[in-house]
């Protein structure tokens, strides 16, 4: 049994995966993102150095960067919750919308050629990075948020979370402060809400890949099992360093400095 599961790990492919991991670990420390914005760039050409099918590159990154993203932010979730910042009468009110919306939004990415997917993926990146270069920040009202809208709100970012592979903070953070929720709490909140994004886009990419990737053993479905493995514990040991560079950075540079990177990993994802 050792044998055969060792034979099926190349341990450059481990290494790679590894490295993406502390990539995203050191980004999500230094920026306070859940990763995704790095992890299905770099897995996309990992994944495509290593062989695998070109029509499915897309969907595997997608769906191991949102694997990894469980753990993330379940971890970061509990930190929130420990110092009474997530408001979970929100968190309740929004995941029903979340749930529906992750679920349909990775059967429908799945659906998607992988070269559209591609696009997709880099257009949303692009916008990500105008957003952090504007540093436009939405108004408050005073309203407090509905059952109704926080649930339209919740579909919204849960089907366009689930296809870009992200946990939704770059939308739900905005919404929940919209809506007079402190900045503080709505990062907190929002982190919990990245959890059921996660985990249903994750069940959604495994169901809609199943049979499709029979011939990978290292692969559920669209889920690439050694990728996730390493990544979610290289992310979790360099998230630390991250949140230290950050403290020696200040804000401005930091924001300028990821749209940066943004922008780079959009404009190579359009040119291939």
């Amino acid at each position: 049994m050792i044998d055969l599961i060792s034979s099926n790990i190349d341990l450059v492919e481990v290494f790679y995966y590894a490295l993406t991991g502390a990539f995203a670990g050191i980004a999500a420390g230094m920026f306070g993102v859940g990763g995704g914005l790095i992890i299905v760039p770099v897995l996309y050409y990992v994944f495509a150095s290593q062989g695998y099918d070109p029509q499915h590159l897309m969907h595997m990154a997608v769906a191991t960067s949102l694997a990894a993203i469980v753990f993330t932010a379940s971890s970061s979730t509990l930190a929130h919750h420990k110092r009474g910042a997530v408001l979970w009468p929100i968190v309740l009110s929004i995941t029903p919308g979340i749930i529906i919306g992750a679920w349909f939004g990775g059967i429908f990415a799945s659906k998607l050629d992988n070269e559209v997917l591609s696009k997709v993926f880099a257009v949303f990146e692009l916008l990500v990075a105008i957003h952090l270069i504007l540093k436009k920040q939405s108004r408050q009202h005073q309203a407090a948020i509905g059952k109704t809208v926080a649930s339209a709100g919740g579909l919204v970012v849960g089907f366009i979370s689930s296809i870009v592979g992200i946990a939704g903070g770059t939308m739900t953070v905005p919404l929940l402060y919209w809506f007079n929720v402190p900045m503080q709490k709505a990062v907190a909140t929002s982190a919990a809400c990245g959890l059921p994004i996660a985990l249903i886009g994750t069940l959604a990419y495994v169901y809609a890949g199943w049979g499709q990737t029979s011939d990978n053993p290292a692969t559920i479905g669209f889920l690439h099992i050694y990728a996730l493995a390493s990544i979610a514990m290289s992310s979790f040991l360099f998230a630390p360093l991250g949140a230290k560079l950050a403290h020696s950075i200040s804000e401005k540079a930091l924001r300028l400095s990821f749209a940066g990177i943004l922008l780079s990993l959009s404009a190579i994802m359009f040119i291939s």
